[in-house]
């Protein structure tokens, strides 16, 4: 397990309440987080890796995942999110949002759109997704249609995230919350998969967050959308079934980290090292192409 460590920013107007591995949550000061209705919400340039949070940093990384959560968060308008207003401290200007305070779900919503990663994993032992019967003959990268929803089950920081199937879900939030969620994450993911392709960019899967907004009671898309954090983007161009997909995310850390140049074991129990310069510039790139495919926009930081 990872001993997060973080550095708490001395922002006018906000108190540090929680660090999560990348983001760090303040409340209006003269508070606390039982009695305000929102929050402020800082990306750090944090990254983990195999439940680490790594000692080395991504510059700018905060930055790409809050401007390509507003974009999405924009371009999803139909379904409500939490976002409140970006006027925040000069200091977090561009990688912080004021957001509603929601009663979050225990549950990280999945939504699978291609078989690669731990879902491949496992269906090469059983032929199914958290218990979801798929058909034979299926490789690393093949189209599922339809999307399937996977939820996994929010674990602490430091421990691994546990999939778990629709009905283990619905034992721990009730049936029809647990299928209001499994809908609306096929519906967010659908569309997303549509406005990412127009862009030349695969959406294979997504991780998403929804709440409860205590105000009226509506299923609320929280945290960060449609990232390289949370998110699987694949290059359309280059996608061939049947091998590893070059990928917008982390995997360059991963994959260094796992190689025999970094010298690590990811079952030693030990820290994982510094990364080298490279990796560090080659992963900012990675993010940076990302943001810039999807929206069309040059990333200024």
């Amino acid at each position: 397990m990872s001993g997060l460590q973080t550095e708490t920013l001395d922002l006018p107007g906000w108190t540090h309440f929680y660090s999560g591995k990348v983001r760090d949550l303040y409340v209006p000061a003269g508070t606390s987080f039982a009695e305000t209705d929102r929050v402020l919400v800082v990306a750090s340039d944090r990254i983990s890796a195999f439940d680490y949070v790594l000692t080395s940093e991504i510059p700018d990384k905060g930055k790409v995942l809050t401007q390509l959560s507003l974009w999405w968060f924009d371009q999803l308008s139909e379904i409500p999110n939490h976002v409140i207003s970006t006027d925040v401290p000069e200091a977090v200007a561009g990688r912080a949002m004021v957001c509603k305070k929601l009663d979050m779900f225990p549950i990280e919503c999945i939504a699978r759109g291609y078989l690669t990663g731990s879902g491949l994993a496992e269906y090469k032992v059983s032929q199914t997704v958290c218990a979801l019967p798929l058909p034979a003959g299926m490789v690393d990268g093949s189209k599922l249609d339809p999307a399937i929803f996977t939820p996994s089950a929010k674990a602490e920081v430091g421990e691994h995230d546990e999939n778990i199937t629709f009905e283990e879900t619905a034992a721990r939030i009730g049936g029809q919350q647990a299928a209001d969620l499994r809908d609306a994450t096929l519906a967010l993911y659908t569309r997303a998969e549509e406005i990412a392709r127009g862009r030349g960019i695969i959406l294979a899967d997504t991780k998403i967050e929804f709440g409860i907004d205590p105000s009226n009671g509506q299923i609320t898309l929280g945290d960060e959308v449609l990232t390289p954090d949370s998110s699987r983007f694949w290059d359309a161009k280059t996608y061939a079934p049947g091998q590893a997909q070059p990928s917008f995310d982390k995997q360059y850390v991963r994959d260094w980290l796992t190689s025999a140049e970094s010298g690590w074991d990811k079952n030693s129990g030990e820290e994982p090292p510094a990364l080298p310069a490279e990796v560090i510039e080659r992963t900012r790139e990675r993010y940076i192409e990302a943001y810039e495919r999807l929206t069309g926009l040059t990333f200024s930081a």
